[in-house]
């Protein structure tokens, strides 16, 4: 049975009128989420992420920052993309919570996959800095778990999102035992991912074209991505799943649709059951046609709960 972590101050998180990255994208996920073909949820109320956590990829100085800086009213913000309102802080701690606590189900044997329902978004954060909608670093708090608590050796994470995952990248480009891959559109914010960033190995990056669709993603994946994620041999599969690629999304140019997302997340279901005793974690990145993106997470989460 598939774990869909999720908390409702996920829902709190304003960024302000007229904001992307709005509450409206998680209200619509789990509106989908609630329908009969996915009765079977494991329901789970994401934890606070602990301090501990948030340090081992993020400095002091930018976990402070992001514990205090929710504005007792209004919108503070953080970069011109970036901001924070009075439930901000929750909001972030409980994104980050969710993948740690996802991760430790699946190591645990508790669930083979799970989804993490939350925002503020994370692939974007770095060290020490919230930018691109992202306060703290989702998917990395995770990985850092499975290796730190967990001891895994070899985690892979693999990033579908339109936009590059900079913040992941940076977090682990001298870090060995994780192997980071990445599709994205470029040129396009944050202009970065180039596909000679390597890292000390451990980082590969395919780019796409604006205009590129089903074919050029695919065999990206299939010619490039995949190849080098089943060569890592990874114990532990997560995923940074954004559906800004899809067609109708206005921040992006690529040309997707819901049969693309269910590709994808068919390879990396594969892929962990080949590698990783079937254990996968995915947390929600971007996607900004709401329609779109309630449509693509009810088609990944039912691949994902086959």
């Amino acid at each position: 049975m598939l774990r869909l972590y999720t908390h409702p101050a996920c829902l709190l998180h304003d960024p302000g009128p007229g904001h992307a990255e709005q509450s409206a994208r998680l209200r619509v996920v789990l509106q989908a989420l609630d329908h009969d073909r996915h009765a079977a949820l494991d329901r789970i109320e994401a934890p606070r992420a602990t301090r501990e956590q948030l340090l081992r990829v993020h400095s002091a100085d930018h976990v402070d920052r992001i514990l205090a800086g929710a504005p007792s009213q209004g919108t503070q913000w953080l970069d011109a993309d970036t901001a924070m309102s009075p439930d901000s802080t929750e909001a972030a701690l409980r994104a980050a919570g969710a993948v740690v606590a996802a991760v430790g189900a699946v190591l645990s044997g508790a669930t083979r996959h799970a989804f993490c329902a939350v925002r503020p978004p994370g692939h974007h954060a770095t060290r020490d800095q919230a930018m691109g909608f992202c306060l703290f670093n989702n998917i990395a708090v995770g990985a850092a778990h499975a290796l730190a608590a967990h001891g895994l050796k070899r985690v892979a994470i693999a990033d579908f999102d339109v936009h590059h995952g900079n913040g992941t990248q940076a977090i682990f480009e001298r870090e060995p035992r994780v192997l980071f891959a990445s599709s994205h559109q470029s040129p396009l914010y944050p202009d970065s991912g180039r596909e000679d960033e390597r890292g000390v190995g451990n980082i590969v990056n395919g780019t796409l074209s604006p205009g590129a669709g089903s074919h050029e993603f695919r065999e990206l994946w299939d010619g490039v991505l995949l190849p080098r994620l089943h060569a890592f041999k990874p114990q532990l599969v997560l995923v940074s799943a954004g559906f800004d690629a899809h067609r109708n999304d206005p921040l992006a140019d690529i040309r997707l649709g819901q049969e693309d997302y269910a590709w994808i997340t068919g390879r990396l279901v594969a892929l962990a059951g080949t590698h990783a005793g079937g254990r996968l974690v995915s947390t929600l990145e971007g996607g900004y046609d709401l329609a779109a993106l309630a449509a693509c997470v009810s088609t990944h989460v039912g691949v994902l709960d086959d």
